[in-house]
């Protein structure tokens, strides 16, 4: 896979748990890779900002990082959703998955679905997310 060639602008974190979404965004804000960091609470939500922002640069997601174990969507469902997004918006956003599980079953379906990029363990660390952008991403 070539690397993308920009640094990442804006990442969107979609969790349900609030401690979560304020350690996750507090860890990406000290990796200083993204200009901007958006949370979301569920994945309907996430995915209403997604779908009325398609064309919309200001706000486009260069990286979400989604946790699978949500009540009412989770992250599985919300990638059923994803997936049918334009192939140009997907081209350039990517998806890592956030979770705490050891289930081989949910480990199987993050393989199996090409627009998730991969698959990070719950507590979030700093390196691993860097990692993972920099695998992405060409950073500056």
């Amino acid at each position: 896979m070539p690397l993308k060639a920009h640094t990442p602008n804006l990442l969107i974190i979609v969790d349900d748990s609030s401690f979560d979404l304020r350690i996750n965004s507090g860890i990406a804000s000290h990796t200083k890779l993204f200009k901007q960091i958006l949370c979301f609470p569920s994945a309907e939500e996430a995915l209403d900002f997604l779908s009325e922002n398609l064309d919309n640069r200001e706000v486009f997601p260069h990286l979400i990082l989604l946790d699978i174990q949500m009540p009412s969507m989770n992250g599985f469902d919300f990638m059923k959703r994803y997936n049918k997004f334009p192939d140009s918006f997907m081209e350039q956003s990517d998806v890592i998955m956030l979770s705490s599980t050891d289930d081989l079953v949910d480990i199987t379906k993050v393989d199996v679905d090409k627009n998730i990029k991969r698959l990070l363990k719950k507590p979030l660390q700093i390196e691993e997310l860097k990692g993972a952008a920099q695998e992405l991403y060409t950073i500056d």
